[in-house]
């Protein structure tokens, strides 16, 4: 069955590559779906497009169907098209005419574009909870290890003294700016398409405030042109928002696959997070990390992959869009389970805590050297000169004080701002509670 059947007998082949995955992904959907049926057909009923008694046994048809796809127990029957047919053949099996009406004064597009906006919507609300989940692990480390010192880096060589404070507060940090970054995204996906029909609205006397009010959107498409312009733009967005947070994990990875390796031994993993090797018995691999890294460093090619199938489409919709779905719906479960991962792993790590006290990292106060030297009188680059000076002819001989105070330095970390910034960063959203609409929607009614 196809929504737009007209006895047009199209080959098999056709049908079966078009649909393609979409089955799969449709049913990630089907919620979201009947979600927006039930406040399109309030919204029929209240706009005088049918009647009362109609809109009331839609919204509890719709109901037991929202029911049934929550429990994941909805499936599409052989020979049904998508999610949207499928609904509305259960409403017609089950109401006869008012089922048919369903469909009025919309289309598949402004219909799907409602169900991933309300899909995203609450996937990157869980995607901000296991965001902040991780940022509170590692600032709990950060305050654990606070005073543990290790070697800062640049260009690969041993540069001046950091801290675990300072190491594991800076992703914490990050996280925070991630989550800034995806509020922004959120505050544009959470906007209502529905009314905007194919893309150039209805002559029908919608009332497409009304349901942006029932699904607790945030603010409307206004034109129906740009509701139908933000399909792909809306899973870029959404991608942008995957791909920042991958970037913070895969480097956080790569930070701590490089440190626990035995040349570095700044950190190390209980022997359960590690794998072995077939010949080589002393190994202790960190397989998870590097596992994190590859996902990771993947995703973050996920805009690219987005805008590889968009690129130089004219205004409308393109059936292009439907390969969207295979790219990201799957993206997100992979960012779920390495923040999941990530968040396991490093509650777990444990620091070595006399790393400076190695030979390689003699040189590392060389710059609390020349502050000394300038505190004491000298010009900043005369005193340069002269440690490095020292440095050359193996005259230097390092003090390991230090007198780091300034906010975000070694003696003065910041982790409580930290924690601060990343607290307000994930209070600052809004997101709406999908079980509370969906009650209010299937209880229209009978509160009426």
């Amino acid at each position: 069955m196809k929504l737009w059947d007209k006895h047009i007998s199209t080959e098999q082949r056709i049908l079966s590559f078009t649909t393609g995955k979409d089955p799969e992904y449709d049913l990630q959907l089907a919620p979201y779906d009947v979600m927006g049926s039930m406040a399109h057909a309030i919204m029929l009923t209240e706009t005088g497009m049918i009647s009362r008694e109609e809109g009331r046994i839609l919204v509890e048809a719709l109901a037991g169907i929202y029911d049934t796809a929550e429990k994941g127990e909805l499936v599409l029957e052989p020979g049904i098209e998508d999610i949207h047919t499928q609904v509305e053949m259960l409403l017609t099996r089950a109401l006869g005419d008012p089922g048919k009406k369903i469909h009025t004064g919309r289309s598949r597009n402004d219909q799907v574009m409602v169900d991933i906006k309300l899909y995203l919507r609450d996937e990157i609300r869980e995607l901000v909870q296991r965001i902040y989940s991780l940022g509170s692990v590692l600032l709990k480390q950060a305050d654990t290890y606070r005073e543990v010192l290790m070697p800062g880096y640049t260009h690969m060589q041993v540069a001046m003294p950091s801290s675990f404070g300072l190491w594991f507060g800076a992703y914490a940090e990050a996280l925070s700016d991630d989550l800034r970054f995806m509020q922004g995204i959120h505050g544009v996906i959470n906007q209502n398409p529905l009314g905007s029909a194919a893309g150039f609205g209805s002559s029908f006397p919608l009332d497409r405030e009304m349901t942006t009010r029932l699904l607790q959107f945030e603010n409307l498409h206004i034109s129906s042109v740009n509701a139908q312009l933000n399909r792909g733009k809306t899973e870029w967005y959404a991608a942008s928002g995957i791909s920042a947070v991958a970037a913070t994990l895969a480097r956080l990875a790569m930070d701590t696959v490089l440190f626990t390796g035995q040349n570095f031994h700044f950190v190390s993993l209980p022997d359960a997070l590690t794998t072995g090797s077939s010949i080589m018995p002393h190994k202790k691999n960190p397989d998870v990390l590097e596992l994190v890294r590859a996902r990771c460093n993947r995703l973050g090619h996920l805009p690219s992959g987005i805008t590889a199938v968009t690129t130089n489409l004219i205004s409308g919709y393109h059936r292009d869009f439907q390969i969207l779905k295979e790219i990201l719906h799957p993206a997100i479960g992979e960012l779920k389970d390495c923040l999941e991962m990530m968040e396991f792993v490093m509650g777990k790590i444990s620091v070595n805590e006399n790393i400076l006290d190695g030979k390689s990292y003699r040189d590392i106060y060389s710059v609390e050297e020349v502050n000394r030297k300038v505190r004491e009188g000298m010009s900043f680059r005369d005193a340069y000169k002269e440690v490095a000076s020292e440095i050359d002819k193996g005259r230097y001989r390092p003090s390991r004080e230090h007198s780091y105070t300034h906010t975000g330095s070694i003696g003065n970390p910041g982790i409580s701002r930290i924690r601060t910034k990343l607290k307000q960063a994930f209070e600052s959203f809004h997101f709406a509670d999908t079980s509370e609409i969906v009650h209010a929607l299937k209880n229209y009614y009978s509160d009426k």
